[in-house]
């Protein structure tokens, strides 16, 4: 029974870390339309296709926000459970609901983009998404070491690192 739960414990161990890297790509790649997109000084530019670069980044974003809520913390928090880590789990819910008005900031940048040829204050809004999204990085880092990270040596057989 010990060894199939620790497989148990390994598989799921091993799959989240799959997901996990999945999507920390996606993140790069979301961080890097970003900064292509604060990069452009003149939006209005004859010719350009910043409007389609803009949408592109709207979807990355949103993708990426739902494949967070509906994917990766649903996973975590089945990895907390399996672990039994009420600690972890506590201290992930916390988190979760931390980065909620995150989303909430992603939606409405998106939906004000989707809809508008007004890019006047888009330079403004960038730089706010900005900062919402670096804030929104760092909990969900927190996020993945607390319910996923602090694991590994559990499935080592060791002793759980003292938590702060």
């Amino acid at each position: 029974l010990m060894v199939t739960e620790n497989q148990t414990l390994q598989t799921h161990w091993n799959n989240a870390s799959d997901l996990i890297d999945r999507w920390l790509e996606d993140r790069r790649e979301l961080l890097s339309m970003y900064c292509e997109l604060t990069e452009i000084t003149d939006f209005s530019e004859a010719g350009s296709n910043h409007s389609e670069e803009l949408k592109l980044f709207c979807e990355m974003m949103v993708d990426y926000a739902s494949a967070g809520h509906f994917e990766i913390f649903d996973y975590l928090n089945q990895e907390g459970a399996l672990f039994n880590d009420k600690s972890g789990l506590k201290k992930g819910d916390e988190l979760i609901k931390k980065i909620q008005p995150s989303t909430e900031l992603i939606l409405d940048f998106n939906e004000k983009y989707l809809i508008t040829d007004d890019l006047e204050s888009l330079v403004i809004d960038l730089a706010s998404i900005g900062e919402t999204l670096a804030k929104r990085f760092d909990q969900e880092d927190t996020l993945i070491d607390v319910l996923h990270s602090s694991h590994v040596g559990k499935l080592l057989n060791e002793p759980p690192p003292d938590t702060v």
